[in-house]
């Protein structure tokens, strides 16, 4: 990393192995800014992720850097998998950071409702409270030994290695074809603790689970989505011993709530309370206090809210604002756009999301950048994006076009652009896209007309 100064960003497009794992510490350590690329992601959302953060230096290996372009990026470092230790082993012992606790770590990029991902800027204290926290409230101890199935460049996954770490306890990073595959893995390695998102919980509640691979667990972790009552009871069925924990959480303040797994069988789909650190609000419309069993918009606030957006002011000021009068804490705050409700004994309970982001197979999904792949594919007119509810996926992608096209040949062209989770199931032709009172596209029209369509025939 010759040459790059202090506060540098650095980018990482690494499979999940021991480079991946330990360069959020390594660019902490030695004053840059870690941005971690999604390895599911293609030649386009890497391009304009390490562009938009303006990384001197991409790292990843030589496949995947032959799949970029002249341009998409200034220098580059190929690293294979089995040299990453020889050359850990030859580089200098890098000491504790001095960093002033407010000081840049890291840019994890996420996709919004509108436009292309957007960098959230998290802290040093950021990160650090972060693991503080969940080590706390996971009770994680120095014989824990945690299977980090999740990518590394979401917070969920990331958090992951700085809390296990923080505890004193070990981190297996695992990529797997198939959920059997998982399976396996838990029973080689002794895993006492298991994160996945509601997806990934729904295949593996379907899998015979071999004793040897239960017996040791102590905990299973899941944010990302909601868990069903037939899912969480499904789950408490596999693993008697275990805590099941609830969670809720978005990238702009890392995580906001938990349920005491002693509620979970009382109480299968809250989401809890807020975590440590975390000041959590519902608020009306009109910015005062919900009561109880009133819907609202959640608020958090506290020293997990991040810096905001990216060289991004315009977005930044749309979702990071000043916290409630009635916030304990005050301070700047992150309007989550989720709107969700507190019952009678206290616990939050999610309701929806106020904007149109698709939540698919644990992925944030831009509906503005599906789209507009498939407008650059020349083959679709006018297209709509939306995210439809499946039991698998949580919600899965169907387009909406304009005129009677080739359908494969607008999925094949997609693929070839876009990460594999980003893909249409399939798409619907229309001879115009609605629109409502406002000349806008009737985007809850079409929902309505599709989730009712596929409700029939799956009856």
């Amino acid at each position: 990393m010759a040459g790059t100064g202090s506060g540098a960003r650095v980018a990482t497009w690494l499979p999940k192995g021991e480079l991946a794992a330990l360069m959020p510490l390594a660019a902490a350590r030695a004053g840059l800014v870690h941005v971690p690329i999604n390895p599911l992601l293609k030649r386009a959302q890497v391009a304009h992720i390490v562009g938009d953060a303006g990384a001197v230096l991409l790292i990843a290996n030589a496949g995947r850097l032959a799949t970029l372009e002249p341009g998409d990026f200034g220098e580059a470092i190929a690293i294979e998998d089995g040299e990453v230790l020889a050359v850990l082993d030859a580089a200098p012992i890098l000491p504790p950071s001095s960093a002033l606790p407010d000081t840049l770590a890291a840019l994890l990029y996420t996709s919004g409702s509108t436009g292309r991902p957007k960098g959230v800027m998290l802290s040093h204290a950021n990160l650090w409270l972060g693991a503080v926290s969940v080590a706390h409230y996971l009770r994680l101890a120095a014989d824990d030994r945690v299977l980090a199935v999740l990518p590394f460049s979401f917070d969920y996954g990331q958090n992951q290695l700085l809390s296990t770490w923080y505890a004193g306890a070990a981190v297996v990073p695992h990529d797997y074809l198939l959920p059997r595959d998982l399976v396996r893995a838990v029973a080689r390695h002794g895993i006492t603790t298991l994160a996945g998102v509601p997806p990934l919980w729904q295949q593996l509640a379907g899998l015979d689970w071999p004793d040897e691979a239960v017996r040791g667990m102590r905990r299973l972790t899941n944010s990302g989505g909601a868990l069903h009552e037939g899912l969480v009871r499904r789950l408490r069925e596999l693993f008697p011993t275990a805590d099941l924990y609830a969670m809720y959480g978005l990238t702009e303040a890392f995580r906001s709530t938990f349920l005491d797994p002693a509620l979970i069988d009382d109480h299968p789909t809250s989401i809890g309370n807020a975590i440590p650190f975390a000041e959590v609000m519902v608020v009306r419309d009109d910015g005062t206090q919900a009561g109880p069993d009133e819907e609202g918009e959640l608020v958090h606030a506290g020293p997990l809210v991040a810096q905001g957006y990216w060289r991004d002011p315009v977005r930044t000021a749309e979702r990071f604002r000043p916290a409630p009068v009635f916030s304990r804490v005050g301070g700047m705050a992150v309007w989550s756009g989720d709107r969700v409700r507190r019952d009678g004994e206290g616990l939050l309970h999610f309701v929806g999301r106020r904007d149109a982001m698709i939540k698919t197979a644990g992925n944030r999904v831009s509906p503005q950048e599906v789209e507009e792949a498939a407008l650059a594919t020349g083959l679709v007119g006018d297209v709509v994006a939306l995210g439809l509810p499946d039991d698998a996926l949580g919600q899965a992608i169907h387009l909406v076009a304009c005129g009677v096209g080739d359908s494969a040949a607008v999925i094949a062209a997609m693929t070839r652009t876009l990460p594999n989770f980003m893909v249409p199931r399939a798409v619907h032709w229309r001879e115009r896209l609605p629109v409502n009172p406002n000349g806008k596209c009737d985007r809850e029209g079409l929902y309505r007309e599709l989730s009712a369509l596929l409700d029939k025939v799956r009856s």
